[in-house]
């Protein structure tokens, strides 16, 4: 038979299943799949119970339906005082992931070159690569994670379509700076470059405050924000994203999104149309539970005698390996011996082999997930 696509059969099994595989072949702790252990709040899945019961069950509108559009657009407004026009500006997707891909199918032409701040998440080179694009990775520098300027300028070319940056980052727990974004915006503007900002990880930062790419002078012109409500509501199943931007970007990402999944589950989006206007109080206690979780996972690493860091966003936390460990062979040694599965971070690494002295530890769970792990780290 006719070989298959030639890109896709280059892709490998995701290192999430990967060790996550092997954990449940151990019976090991899962601590490296970014999602929780516990469910989301009881009063937002029964407000999707409730959109279900009103016949809330057909295909949505391809763009999202229109109250989800207005509370996403009501948000940037209240939180960020950002203008977003929710008839033209915002597109719904399944998850923060198909708002990624549709985005750079929707922007990127074979040949273009993206530049990408690694460690990355993983479906970055997916998307880039079924675009036909070029990836052209710069490596943010451990321990701070801090990109060099002089790198990041050689990296640029004519060819430059596109910048992605991930802002709360995973897999390093860093928020960029003022002056970091301003590097990247500059460099934006001299050579006419999008900018993909991803941000799902946006209210979950500890004594840091999010500013979103957009808000930084005119680069609403040029940039797509991407974020999503399973990280901040817990609910990562029910796959509720988004993209906003210019409205001319959001209709070629919105040709990809209509094509692809087409629309994106009804009754979820009714829920988080009211979820999204009523999180004020919800986000205190949502803070406050992760800084805990945090602080619990950092202390206890501390104490078992890991070199970790301590990170100013997302649930993730980077620990630097002793001298002579390689990254994978340590994780599968700590869910053989250990029964604790982590995340080898030279998978999101192409260009620089700092991944391999690194794992990231996942922090989106239960205090008792968290006391048994460290409990068998010891």
């Amino acid at each position: 038979m006719k070989p298959l696509s030639n890109t896709v059969e280059q892709f490998k099994e995701s290192i999430f299943s990967t060790m996550t595989k092997m954990a449940i072949e151990n019976k090991a702790i899962n601590l490296s799949q970014g999602f929780p252990d516990f469910d989301g709040p009881k009063w937002v899945i029964d407000l999707a119970s409730k959109a279900m019961n009103e016949n809330k069950n057909q295909y949505a509108p391809s763009m999202g339906i229109l109250p989800l559009r207005e509370a996403i657009a009501h948000n940037y407004k209240r939180f960020y005082d950002f203008t977003v026009n929710p008839l033209s500006e915002v597109v719904v997707t399944t998850g923060a992931t198909e708002a990624i891909f549709c985005t750079c199918m929707g922007i990127l032409n074979p040949g273009d070159e993206v530049i990408v701040l690694e460690p990355f998440y993983d479906s970055y080179l997916a998307s880039i690569q079924l675009a036909g694009a070029k990836v052209v990775p710069v490596t943010l520098k451990a321990p701070n994670f801090n990109f060099d300027i002089e790198e990041l300028k050689a990296a640029v070319t004519s060819k430059t379509k596109l910048l992605i940056v991930n802002n709360p980052h995973n897999p390093t727990g860093k928020v960029f700076t003022a002056e970091e974004i301003e590097v990247i915006g500059n460099l934006a503007r001299e050579n006419d470059f999008y900018i993909l900002s991803d941000e799902v990880y946006e209210f979950l930062t500890f004594g840091v405050d999010h500013k979103p790419t957009a808000t930084y002078g005119d680069l609403a012109n040029r940039t797509i924000t991407i974020s999503s409500t399973g990280k901040t509501f817990g609910l990562t199943g029910w796959k509720i994203g988004w993209a906003i931007g210019p409205a001319h970007i959001i209709k070629a990402i919105h040709n990809v999104h209509q094509f692809s999944t087409f629309a994106v589950s009804q009754p979820f989006q009714w829920a988080m149309a009211e979820a999204l206007v009523k999180m004020d109080e919800y986000l205190v206690e949502f803070k406050a539970d992760y800084l805990r979780k945090r602080n619990l996972l950092i202390s206890g690493l501390k104490e078992c005698g890991f070199n970790v860091s301590n990170p100013q966003g997302t649930y993730f936390a980077m620990a630097f390996l002793p001298e002579g460990e390689n990254d994978v062979d340590y994780c599968k040694k700590l869910i053989v011996e250990k029964k604790v599965a982590t995340i080898p971070t030279s998978a999101f690494y192409i260009k620089s082999d700092e991944g391999t002295k690194m794992i990231r530890f996942c922090f989106a769970k239960k205090d008792e997930t968290l006391e048994a792990a460290l409990a068998n780290l010891k």
